[in-house]
């Protein structure tokens, strides 16, 4: 994968020894995330809890339709913890060149099984969402209500051994308001998408919170424990919403100050 962020050391204002290509692939994502990251107040909680080597599972909730939140999680932890996540994503991210070339520059990877188990297995750290699009296309009216976890991100760190770090993003819910979700059957089976009422992302506070590591205490062979598999998946969304819903209780209605 291609590290579009810049380096610590790197000027961001000596344009023009900059060509095209890493102009709008390299400067401007970091410029337009730190303004994101500041546009939304972000504040960030358990980055202590990120793996400093080795694989690692990145696992957060799915919000708010526009990908904002899996961009500025890879952002905070590129900067802050010098990794760079590959982060696993729709598959309709790689339909055609015009928007598979950014998404592979952006460190984006077709999420399947097998690309999961690959990057781990080669010590990286992967960032998947449990929920998948149903959580992202949700409606609003189910605001920070978990949809049922797929059970990949298991299989994936049985098969591995990676610790798996569940993680909180508060505040994408309500940056974009989705009206509906609409489901195609005929013609593009179990396909999703939303049904916004806002282009421009609401001015909302964001808290992005890392929660401890959890290590399977199973070996590779509990990959063929279906039952083990889905009561692990369901503890952890369990564990997850428990937590979420305190800190939404925290919170209170104070979002936009």
């Amino acid at each position: 994968m291609i590290n579009f962020f810049l380096k610590p050391k790197q000027k961001i204002f000596d344009l023009k020894n900059l060509d095209h290509e890493s102009l709008l692939y390299r400067v401007l994502p970091h410029l337009m995330l730190e303004i994101m990251r500041k546009y939304f107040r972000l504040e960030v909680e358990g980055l202590e809890n990120i793996p400093r080597r080795g694989s690692g599972i990145i696992a957060p909730n799915h919000s708010g339709y526009s990908g904002f939140d899996a961009l500025l999680i890879a952002h905070i932890i590129n900067k802050d913890v010098k990794r760079i996540p590959r982060v696993l994503t729709h598959h309709f991210w790689f339909l055609s060149k015009t928007t598979a070339i950014p998404a592979q520059k952006m460190g984006f990877t077709e999420a399947t099984y097998e690309n999961g188990v690959s990057a781990l297995k080669k010590n990286n750290l992967i960032m998947l969402f449990p929920e998948g699009e149903y959580g992202n296309f949700k409606p609003t009216s189910k605001l920070y209500q978990l949809q049922e976890f797929k059970r990949g991100f298991v299989r994936m760190a049985l098969e591995t051994q990676a610790p798996i770090v569940p993680t909180l993003v508060i505040g994408a819910e309500e940056t974009h308001i989705n009206l509906s979700q609409l489901k195609f059957t005929k013609y593009l089976r179990g396909t999703v998408i939303p049904l916004p009422l806002n282009v421009i992302p609401l001015p909302v506070k964001w808290k992005i919170k890392f929660l401890p590591p959890i290590h399977l205490p199973y070996t590779k062979e509990a990959l063929d424990d279906r039952e083990l598999v889905n009561d692990i998946a369901q503890e952890i969304q369990e564990q997850m919403q428990d937590v979420l819903s305190e800190e939404i209780l925290r919170r209170g209605k104070g979002i936009f100050k």
